[in-house]
């Protein structure tokens, strides 16, 4: 051990890195939730375009 003081350098930029790779992981749920929600809207719309088509309008 030494008696003089040394200074360290610390990194500061390691705490930003940390912070930079935790927003695409919410960039990445947000966009699997949005093709979620357009998947969902596509079938409810096929879903009711075929019961449209089976519908008999000759009442």
């Amino acid at each position: 051990m030494t008696d003089s003081k040394e200074q360290l350098d610390v990194d500061e930029d390691f705490t930003a890195a940390e912070t930079d790779d935790a927003e695409p992981v919410v960039e990445v749920a947000k966009t699997n939730l949005s093709k979620r929600r357009t998947i969902d809207n596509l079938l409810e719309e096929r879903r009711l375009q075929k019961h449209l088509a089976d519908y008999d309008f000759d009442l």
